[in-house]
Parts: structure tokens; C-alpha cells; sequence
């Protein structure tokens, strides 16, 4: 499924007005870079997938205001033995079809999450079982203790077991393999908003939850999102006042939007690392002009790569200063940081060349980049400035830049030899890095998102000892040896800290999320 980078002004104009709504009926307008790519909340682990779905479809354990853990669909949580959570469920919750929910829900869920297809299996990977003990009442069997199960269940939302079966969704959609159902395009929640219209790639249209359980602290009745990939009709829809919140801020025009009177710009760190990763699994890379051999194997080809970035030149020219250049795959903020490892090696363009003649590849080679041009921002000026840095030392990229709708499918299937990706750390906790990213790909969705397959044996068993222990000091211990073998032999080559920047319309309220999390529930749209 292909989306249309661009869209005219005018067109979006008339989309909007032709769904004004009821006069006392408050509409927000959002104009996104991105889109979901499925109404399953359980087809693709990316952001702005869980924003959009989040106020839709609704966790056991969500987050406030304040981004802190708050009771969602369970109303409390407690260990009753080192692997055993007890979750109380919320009663008198019913899906947006009246359907009643009941711990029956959260094991569907359960067993679709962990299935195949699923992208959710890293979040409930320490799941050994779930145990009924009533409707409302149910067991959470871990593997080994995990003390940060209500944070690692954050982003795993629930579904009807009875919606899923009727409609034939009882399984995940796969984003790998182009598989749909009914879950694609239609959803049925226990959110504050429900889907009224579905276009993907053009406009999708949500109407707030007349059996909501909970209380909706905004006024907003409707909302209508339209993806806009083109960065300047983009910002044209905002200043005309076509749209009302615009995300994510061209950083070019930052400074344009926040001298206008009627708008305010919002920016802040993002719980986000994008980096660059490399196939270090096949014998053969794909795409490249080197034959039997993987260069990336070479831990000198891969350091040369690091070392030939100018992040800083990219950090000035293509973000405008919006990014904070980094050295692990975690930001600050996040639980585990290790401050003394914060230094990237520096930029050096001789030392790389040297690097690639010693690993015998002194006039460089040729490979193909997979790179966003709709997911992070100015992802595809990002990838243009790092293969010309690249072309420094001899490497020609051919670089493939595609909406995230192709882009995805083809990389989760690791379809792919160099690529960008990003990561944000929605658990706001060490481990879901560790687990996802930088382990070895196993069962229970471990290394998942690990698509270069880089390994360590080390890294492996730290990670599965992060998971269980409870001395909080001997826990950052761990994750920094973890974070530090990582480092040595870069699997990753981490870029950059990702800025948020959303711009509103005076008089329209949002919170911010430092995980780009938007919750529609809590905008005020005052007159």
C-alpha cells in the first residue's frame, strides 16, 4: 500500500470542509507527516502507530498527564510472588459494539500479540502465561521475575475476543508479508474515540466514544487526520488554517511558524535514537557489488562508517540544530543511561579510509541504503548527507527512500543491507533496548527489531539478567556492561537524539509526550 507523498492545498481544504460536523460539535484538525498504516494495534511496534491506535484501542497499565504509570483497563497491579502480577480489571468497560470486556479479552490478546505476524511479541516475550481467575481478576505468569511488567505493557493494547473472532481477525495483520483483515481498516476499541471513516493514506476520522468509561478531559467531539508527507503543503495547511495541530515541524520553518501570532511551536527531547544498521548475518550482502563476503562482518568496515559521519555538519545543515548527536541507542532520560559512554567516537575521515584499507577494501564498495522519507525527521536528507559522507571513503550508496507503507514491510523482513531506523523508548526503560534491538534475534520476540542480526552471546545474557533483577544498582551495572559491548563492537551506528516539534493553533491545548504520544482526550479547543 503506497501513499501519496503530497497534496494540494486546496484538496485538503475541501476534504476538511465537506466534514465540518454539527455547529456545537468541536472539530481538531491534524496534519500528520505520517499515517497508521493499519487500524491493528498489534501489526506494527512504530509510534505514531501507537499514538493514533492509543486513543482508540487501550492498555491494562497506561500513562497520565504526566507521562507517569497510571491504571488503564486494569484499576490496580500487584506481585503476589517474584513471576506472578495480579491485575484487577476495570468493570463495566464495554468495546465501542457494547461488547463487555473481561480478563477473556486480555488472554486473546495475549495469544494474538505472541503470534505470528504479530509486531507486538518483544512487549509480552517475558509473558509465560496468563491465568484466569474471574472476569475481572486474572494472573500474569512471567518466565523469571520481571519487575518492570507494567511498564513493558504499556504499548499492548486490547482487543474483543468476540469482534476479532466474528470478523475473521483473530490473527495479526503481517506488515512483512502484505497480509490484511478486517483489523486493517476497522476497530473496535474501549478508547475515548472511536473510527467513523477509514481512508488510509488520505483522511481517517475519528468521533469520540459515546460509552466511554473514563473521564475525557478535553472537549474536542471529532477528529479528522490527513497525512501530508510534503513538508511545504504541510505547513501551507497549518498557516491557512486549514488544519489545527501540525506534527512533526519542518525545522527549517520553526522559527517562521513560531513568529506567527495565531500559532505557538512545541519542542522538546524525544524519547528517540535513530541510528543505522548492518547486515551482519548473511555471508553475502544484498544489493552490493561486493561478492562473497559481507564487508559488514568486518567490525574496521563497520567502525569506518561511525567515523566518516559528520553527525555534527548533519546535527548544523539538515536539522538546524534540532538533535543532539548520540553515542548509545538510548536518550538520557531513559532509565539505564550511561553518562561515561555518551561520547561517539570522533569524526575522521582519514581514519576511516585507513580502516577500509586494512579490512581490504581500500577503494570502498557499493551498496544500497533503505531510508523513510515520511517516519523521522528529514529522514531523507539525513540519509542523502550520510551517503555523501560515505562517498568520502570510497562507498557508493544507492539509496532507496520510500513512504514508511513500503518501507516497513521490506526491512522488518530484513529484506535489506544498510537502513535507518529509529527507536524510541516507550518503557522509559533500558531493557526494552536491550531486548529489542541489541540482543540476538531468538523466540519471544528478543532482537526483534535487531534486523542486521548483530550478536554477542555476552549482551545476551546480561539482557536476560536485566530482565529479573530488582537491586536497582546492580541492574544499571548490567545494562552499562551490556551498552558498553555494544558500543566496542558497534552494532549500531547511533546517530542522533530526535527533537519533537509539533505546532497548534493559539487557543488549542495538547500535552506532549516526550514518546511523540498525542492524546486527543486531553486537547481543549477553546474560542
Amino acid at each position: 500500500m503506497k501513499f501519496k507523498r503530497t497534496m494540494t492545498v486546496a484538496a485538503i481544504a475541501l476534504a476538511l470542509s465537506a466534514l465540518s460536523g454539527a455547529a456545537s460539535a468541536v472539530t481538531l484538525r491534524i496534519g500528520n507527516q505520517g499515517e497508521a498504516l493499519s487500524m491493528d494495534p498489534h501489526s506494527l511496534s512504530e509510534s505514531l502507530q501507537f499514538t493514533i491506535l492509543g486513543n482508540v484501542f487501550e492498555p491494562l497499565v497506561t500513562r497520565g498527564r504526566d507521562f507517569k504509570l497510571a491504571p488503564g483497563l486494569a484499576t490496580d497491579w500487584k506481585q503476589t510472588s517474584p513471576t506472578v502480577w495480579r491485575f484487577n480489571l476495570r468493570k463495566g468497560v464495554v468495546f465501542h459494539d457494547g461488547t463487555p470486556f473481561t480478563a477473556d479479552d486480555v488472554i486473546f490478546s495475549y495469544e494474538r500479540a505472541k503470534g505470528d505476524g504479530s509486531d507486538l511479541k518483544s512487549y509480552v516475550g517475558q509473558i509465560k502465561e496468563i491465568r484466569k481467575i474471574n472476569d475481572h481478576a486474572l494472573d500474569i505468569v512471567t518466565f523469571s521475575p520481571f519487575p518492570i511488567l507494567p511498564e513493558q505493557i504499556s504499548p499492548w493494547y486490547m482487543m474483543s475476543k468476540k469482534w476479532c473472532e466474528t470478523n475473521q481477525a483473530s490473527k495479526p495483520t503481517d506488515r512483512r508479508k502484505g497480509i490484511e483483515n478486517a483489523a486493517s481498516f476497522r476497530a473496535n476499541g474501549t478508547g475515548p474515540f472511536r473510527v467513523r471513516e477509514r481512508q488510509p493514506g488520505v483522511r481517517t476520522i475519528y468521533t469520540r466514544s459515546g460509552n466511554y468509561w473514563g473521564k475525557i478531559d478535553g472537549n474536542v467531539d471529532e477528529v479528522i487526520f490527513t497525512p501530508i508527507g510534503n513538508d511545504a503543503t504541510r505547513v501551507a495547511a497549518l498557516l491557512s488554517g486549514e488544519i489545527d495541530v501540525m506534527e512533526p515541524v519542518p525545522v527549517q520553518d520553526v522559527d517562521r511558524i513560531r513568529a506567527n501570532a495565531k500559532l505557538k511551536v512545541l519542542q522538546g527531547p524525544e524519547l528517540r535514537i535513530v541510528f543505522l544498521g548492518m547486515d551482519q548475518k548473511r555471508d553475502e550482502l544484498l544489493y552490493s557489488n561486493v561478492k562473497g563476503k559481507n564487508p559488514f562482518k568486518d567490525k574496521r568496515v563497520r567502525q569506518a562508517f561511525y567515523q566518516a559521519i559528520d553527525i555534527e555538519g548533519i546535527k548544523k545543515t539538515v536539522m538546524r540544530g534540532a538533535s543532539t548527536p548520540a553515542a548509545l541507542l538510548l536518550p538520557p532520560e531513559v532509565n539505564g543511561f550511561a553518562p561515561d559512554l555518551a561520547k561517539r567516537l570522533p569524526y575522521d575521515v582519514e581514519g576511516a579510509k585507513k580502516l577500509m584499507t586494512d579490512a581490504g577494501y581500500p577503494t570502498g564498495f557499493e551498496v544500497k541504503m533503505n531510508c523513510p522519507n515520511d517516519r523521522y525527521v528529514n529522514d531523507e536528507r539525513i540519509c542523502q548527507a550520510v551517503a555523501a559522507n560515505l562517498s568520502k571513503i570510497g562507498v557508493k550508496i544507492n539509496l532507496e527512500s520510500e513512504t514508511k507503507g513500503t518501507y516497513f514491510p521490506k526491512v522488518l523482513s530484513r529484506n535489506t543491507s544498510f537502513y535507518m531506523l529509529g527507536w524510541g523508548t516507550s518503557t522509559v526503560d533500558a531493557h526494552q533496548v536491550l531486548y529489542s534491538i541489541m540482543a540476538s534475534p531468538g523466540e519471544g520476540g528478543r532482537g526483534q527489531f535487531n534486523l542486521g542480526a548483530h550478536s554477542n552471546t555476552r549482551v545476551d545474557e546480561l539482557t536476560e539478567k536485566v530482565a529479573s533483577e530488582t537491586d536497582p544498582k546492580k541492574r544499571n551495572e548490567m545494562i552499562r556492561e551490556a551498552l558498553k559491548i555494544h558500543q566496542d563492537e558497534i552494532g549500531h551506528l547511533p546517530l542522533h537524539q530526535q527533537a519533537l516539534s509539533w505546532a497548534v493553533k493559539k487557543g488549542v491545548d495538547v500535552v506532549q509526550w516526550p514518546d511523540n504520544g498525542m492524546v486527543w482526550k486531553y486537547i481543549k479547543v477553546n474560542p
